[in-house]
């Protein structure tokens, strides 16, 4: 039987070495910036496998990948060779950012955004540049390129959805017997009336972008294309479906939205309690207020300074 304490299985789970459930193997958690391996990085990880584990890879449902079977001994060695690449991490555990999850947008047929390039941005600023920041608890952000939900944006401490936003002009409307709008719009959100007038039902519609470009007459174009936010997503033991910040948002701002849910988090949380929890307990529509507000931004420094909050009122 492996013979090391559990501080130490606790600090080697930190770093992505997690001890396996025979009590004696180790596996460490590998991951990129937006959920794509290379020919050449494969290759490392495949070796790596062989050498210092039992030859397997597993799959998560992170988009990050496994090598399973390390015996101790060898758990260094394959931290380092992993890490030597430069663009491969061992990681995602603990109290922290955890590595994003994109959908493959960037290449979907379906995709509204370079949500690849987008993971490449917030993994580089919030998983790396901010990793010594500790949380209450882990803290997942999930990017769709698309109203198809594959990645459970809404299921994420923080999700990101690309949305293309239709703008209908009735006035091209040509009350067509078979309207070519209708038939794109997979959620009913496109309906005509009696007239044959065509109406989209704004609270039905999901922004896939679709019916934009469908009508013969040109009676939609996009008005505005970006994310949707949302946040206090929960899966997991118990769930919570995130809840939706209004507005439409460029990549910059998402990106400050981020910065500043991670600061309220810290500020507001309590150690071990969830994003979602917090939000619930603070109450969603004030926290919204508060992410939308200008200056948490300016108490940066304040509340990464601050100690992390315990039940009870203690401090950590």
């Amino acid at each position: 039987m492996l013979n090391i304490t559990d501080a130490e299985k606790k600090a080697l789970k930190a770093r992505g070495i997690i001890l396996t459930n025979d009590g004696e193997h180790f596996i460490e958690r590998v991951l990129s910036s937006n959920g794509v391996f290379t020919n050449e990085q494969m290759q490392i990880i495949t070796d790596c496998a062989k050498k210092y584990g039992n030859g397997k890879v597993a799959l998560t449902t992170r988009l990050t990948m496994e090598i399973q079977g390390i015996p101790f001994e060898n758990v260094e060695a394959c931290f380092e060779e992993i890490q030597a690449e430069g663009h491969m991490y061992i990681g995602g555990t603990s109290s922290l950012v955890r590595p994003v999850v994109a959908c493959k947008g960037t290449v979907c047929v379906h995709g509204l955004m370079d949500t690849q390039g987008f993971s490449d941005r917030v993994f580089n600023e919030f998983y790396l540049k901010w990793h010594t920041v500790r949380l209450p608890h882990k803290f997942k952000i999930g990017i769709g390129g698309c109203p198809n939900n594959c990645v459970k944006p809404g299921f994420h401490d923080f999700g990101i959805m690309g949305q293309s936003v239709p703008d209908y002009d009735p006035d091209l409307c040509n009350a067509c017997s078979k309207c070519s709008v209708i038939g794109t719009c997979l959620v009913k959100a496109a309906t005509q009336d009696e007239d044959g007038n065509l109406v989209i039902d704004a609270d039905k519609c999901t922004n896939c972008g679709k019916c934009i470009g469908a009508c013969n007459f040109d009676s939609i174009e996009e008005k505005e294309r970006g994310y949707k936010v949302t946040i206090g997503g929960i899966w997991g033991k118990t769930q919570r479906m995130a809840t939706p910040v209004p507005g439409i948002y460029s990549e910059d701002e998402v990106m400050k939205l981020i910065e500043k849910a991670i600061l309220l988090y810290r500020e507001q949380g309590i150690t071990g309690e969830r994003f979602g929890r917090t939000i619930d307990r603070i109450g969603p529509d004030n926290f919204i207020a508060q992410l939308l507000a200008d200056d948490v931004l300016d108490r940066k420094q304040e509340i990464l300074d601050a100690k992390l909050h315990l039940v009870g009122g203690a401090t950590c």
